[in-house]
């Protein structure tokens, strides 16, 4: 297949395309879910998250057939004869779903060769839509996206993730108490598509975490990316989408905040 601009535009069109759609799915069950029992509302979340899947794929796979896959809910193609691939999840967010918090997204991003090319996360309950395509900036439906220029940690806003069933003791927590008492204020949210993506309108300065699939951070990556941020790992070291290892700043606190990360734990 030919390869360059032009088609990464292409890309990013069915990429809004189908977050759209995989949106209208998760609208449309959000209400289904707010609208049971704590008892019932976990079967429903897991129909939505499907079935937005499956309407992401469809609608991308009729106008890629040769391409490759990779999604949250058990998705994966490798023998596509095309070398691009499609990293999806279609609920990110999945507990804020459960409890009818209207903070998650569809997130779609897409790799040639290793690289990402093309970003895009929807916001379904806002109605908000950041998109990226490699080269050619980021955006928030229409308006150019730009990080903040926040270049102390006493003044900015972190978000921290942590995983599933984490301890007092765990590494994770010692790194947020560690980082506290430096920063303006430090939240968790519990959509690391919709953090890295309001990282890059300006409206968080940090983010990290050692949890992160590549379905959560692939499209986030290169919409911080195109907006001026900075995303590593912890380390300091490049990313990697498949190691669950991820540091996304504004680049302005960057440094002072890899350095409090890999202060060895006592």
């Amino acid at each position: 297949m030919t390869q360059g601009p032009a088609v990464d535009a292409d890309l990013l069109k069915t990429a809004v395309a189908a977050a759209l759609a995989g949106g209208a799915v998760l609208k449309e069950w959000f209400h289904k879910v707010t609208a049971t029992s704590k008892s019932c509302a976990a079967d429903i979340v897991t129909e939505a998250d499907v079935a937005s899947q499956r309407v992401i794929h469809d609608l991308i796979i009729r106008r890629y057939p040769e391409h490759n896959f990779l999604g949250e809910e058990g998705l994966q193609r490798t023998d596509g004869k095309d070398p691009y691939r499609w990293i999806i999840d279609p609920l990110d967010g999945t507990s804020n779903y459960f409890h009818g918090y209207p903070y998650f997204a569809v997130s779609i991003g897409v790799e040639l060769h290793g690289e990402l090319v093309v970003g895009v996360i929807y916001d379904p309950t806002r109605e908000e839509i950041f998109t990226a395509q490699r080269g050619h900036g980021a955006y928030l439906n229409d308006r150019r996206l730009q990080v903040s220029h926040t270049d102390r940690l006493a003044q900015s806003l972190l978000v921290a993730s942590f995983p599933p069933g984490v301890t007092s003791d765990a590494p994770p927590i010692q790194q947020f108490l560690r980082i506290l008492p430096h920063a303006q204020t430090i939240q968790r949210t519990g959509s690391a598509a919709l953090n890295l993506a309001y990282l890059a309108t300006g409206r968080l300065d940090g983010f990290w975490s050692s949890s992160l699939k590549a379905w959560d951070m692939a499209a986030g990556v290169l919409i911080v990316h195109e907006a001026g941020g900075r995303v590593t790992r912890m380390s300091g070291e490049p990313l990697t989408l498949e190691i669950p290892d991820l540091l996304a700043t504004n680049g302005s606190i960057h440094d002072a905040l890899r350095d409090l990360l890999r202060t060895p734990i006592q």
